[in-house]
């Protein structure tokens, strides 16, 4: 099962993940859906969850629930998906289950992990995999300032400044409140000139972007959403950059537009009406995150890097892996965190640090270590 919150809490899984990442099949510009040869289901059979209720088509009969919603609501009621929907595909029932996801899914995918342990639920649950997560708020958004100067997108001054009067985790939390420090305003409206304004993509800052000039653009979705927007908001995931819609890497052809493909593609009623989808107590059309439900952004605090370990400790295997150049959740803090994590845990790591083939082409390094006949594996790429 795959949850993606790939810009924060109450944003789209199957746009993203499905549509957009290693779904099947992809729309392109002409609205066609094109099959996509790296999809995750010719591995196993893919779930895609959108969670929690307001997010993508799904929603919630009682618009009061938009209220106020948290973490601790959003892995109780994905348990209760989960069991209600092998009732309704009981073949499925004693099938090895492995949930994903990517970002805030760093909090997501361990605390449904961690429910299914503790509830005695028969479900099969053999690991998880998440992929840049969200785990410890500290060092995973203080990873973005060294993260910014080790590829000169900010200033030596600016870094100097984040690492002696305000960092980034600072500039968040007075974000949220609204009421900056004179200290932390000045940190924040010097990063916004230097990197955010810089027309990069903020979750591969070497990668060509999109040219768009509509509300279709991912990153004008992030925009709309407030905690998603809250997420990050010292960079720009402004695609305004000229870039071909498509580019050739390694052989691939990318489409650097899909996530307006998939914007059109999921706004069009045939598709609705073939989806059985209905935006019910939603805005007029769909959208990669939320524009109705109010989560606690408070919630992003909460450190889920002890939940992963005690998951390892339950006999779930983990698997983390991040991409190096994603400046939202740096591969900076993940490392450190999981360094932190075996000792404190008392992993040993059979296999040391070394690079990471795929055939015979180097895709990145990783990291073993194993806690009795469990693993966690790190992975940068």
């Amino acid at each position: 099962m795959w949850v993606s919150e790939l810009l924060g809490p109450g944003c789209s899984s199957v746009g993203a993940g499905a549509f957009s990442e290693h779904g099947p099949f992809q729309p392109n510009a002409a609205g066609v859906l094109v099959h996509n040869d790296y999809s995750w289901n010719t591995e196993a059979n893919m779930l895609y969850l959108e969670s929690p209720a307001g997010v993508g088509f799904s929603y919630s009969a009682n618009t009061s629930f938009y209220t106020l919603v948290n973490d601790s609501i959003t892995a109780k009621d994905s348990l209760v998906f989960l069991q209600r929907w092998l009732v309704k595909f009981p073949e499925y029932n004693n099938r090895d289950l492995f949930i994903t996801g990517e970002s805030y899914a760093g909090h997501y995918v361990p605390q449904l992990a961690q429910l299914i342990v503790e509830s005695g639920s028969n479900l099969c649950l053999k690991g998880i995999t998440i992929g840049n997560p969200l785990l410890e708020f500290d060092t995973d958004f203080n990873a973005e300032g060294h993260f910014y100067w080790s590829h000169g997108l900010i200033s030596d001054q600016t870094y100097h400044l984040i690492n002696t009067i305000c960092n980034v985790s600072q500039i968040m939390r007075e974000s949220w409140s609204g009421n900056y420090s004179k200290p932390c305003e000045m940190v924040a409206n010097l990063i916004n000139a230097e990197w955010a304004s810089s027309n990069l993509d903020g979750y591969d800052v070497t990668s060509d972007v999109c040219l768009s000039d509509g509300e279709t653009q991912l990153g004008s979705q992030k925009q709309h959403s407030s905690l998603a927007s809250s997420f990050h908001p010292v960079s720009s995931l402004k695609s305004v950059q000229r870039a071909p819609r498509k580019k050739e890497a390694g052989g691939e052809s990318i489409d650097l537009c899909v996530q307006d493909d998939t914007y059109t593609y999921l706004n069009r009623k045939d598709v609705h009406e073939a989806m059985h989808a209905k935006l019910v107590g939603l805005n007029s059309s769909w959208s990669f995150c939320s524009q109705v439900m109010n989560y606690d952004e408070y919630n992003l605090e909460i450190p889920t890097i002890g939940v992963v370990g005690s998951l390892v400790g339950s006999g779930i295997q983990v698997l983390v892996y991040s991409g190096d150049q994603d400046s939202v959740i740096p591969f900076i803090g993940t490392r450190h965190l999981m360094n932190r994590l075996t000792t404190e845990v008392g992993l040993n790591t059979p296999v040391p640090y070394k690079a990471w083939f795929d055939y015979d082409k180097q895709v990145g390094w990783m990291d073993t270590s194993l806690w009795g006949e469990q693993s966690v594996v790190i992975c940068n790429h």
